[in-house]
């Protein structure tokens, strides 16, 4: 299970966007995290995905406590997460080819034996054919580089997806071809998903439970929270 317990962060001192959140996802299980944009969603994906530090509270990920955060946490906790975030164009390095961009988790934890093949799984699971996995990203779709940083999310077959705004600039058809892989891969594998939107009938089609913002807040200092996420924050899908 992934358990946040009463979690503050944010990004100034003494401006919290979070204050004492509470959220748990258990393995196999899809929660949906509903609310309006700005109000904190990315910065509870970014602590549960263990890509920032949370000023107080827990996170414990399969009855371990997190001590560390980002590329000082243990390699276990790392890869226990794949991430797909709702800008690709800003999670993906310019220059790399799809094919390499998908290979990256792999070759960070040097396990470059396997990148052939799981390149190869992964790209038809999300629809790339071999053309598309030599372009680089300004040489394809918003679509095409979002299946691709998809694969690479999966390319280490993480125990938990976190998927903040996945879809938000994807089409409908992209977005079904997404959603299906996210849940193919679930029910497989017993990954537990946290998928984060403003959307909610894609939430709760979607997901088997969502969790509506002013769940978690009890509605004090939404309206401040909106002024203090910044916008565009994001980080490479991988922790």
């Amino acid at each position: 299970m992934l358990e946040l317990s009463a979690v503050t962060a944010g990004y100034e001192p003494r401006r919290p966007v979070l204050r004492d959140i509470d959220l748990d996802v258990e393995q196999g299980e899809s929660v949906g995290l509903l609310g309006p944009s700005g109000c904190g969603k990315s910065t509870l994906a970014r602590v549960a995905a263990l890509l920032h530090r949370p000023e107080s509270g827990h996170v414990v990920v399969d009855g371990e406590t997190v001590h560390d955060w980002r590329y000082r946490a243990p390699r276990e906790l790392r890869t226990a997460f794949g991430v797909v975030f709702q800008q690709p164009r800003l999670s993906a390095d310019p220059r790399l080819r799809l094919a390499a961009l998908i290979a990256e988790p792999l070759r960070a934890v040097g396990r470059t034996g396997e990148i052939p093949r799981r390149v190869e799984e992964l790209a038809a699971t999300v629809g790339l054919g071999a053309e598309l996995l030599a372009r680089r990203p300004h040489e394809v779709s918003d679509g095409q580089l979002q299946r691709a940083c998809l694969a690479r999310a999966l390319v280490l077959r993480p125990r938990y997806l976190v998927c903040d705004e996945m879809t938000a600039m994807l089409d409908a058809s992209t977005t079904a071809a997404l959603v299906a892989v996210v849940e193919d891969y679930r029910r497989e594998s017993g990954a537990g998903l946290l998928a984060v939107g403003h959307d909610r009938t894609l939430l709760e089609r979607w997901c088997g439970r969502t969790v509506h913002w002013s769940q978690l807040t009890g509605d004090r200092g939404g309206d401040r929270a909106q002024d203090l996420e910044p916008a565009g924050r994001t980080a490479p899908g991988t922790a």
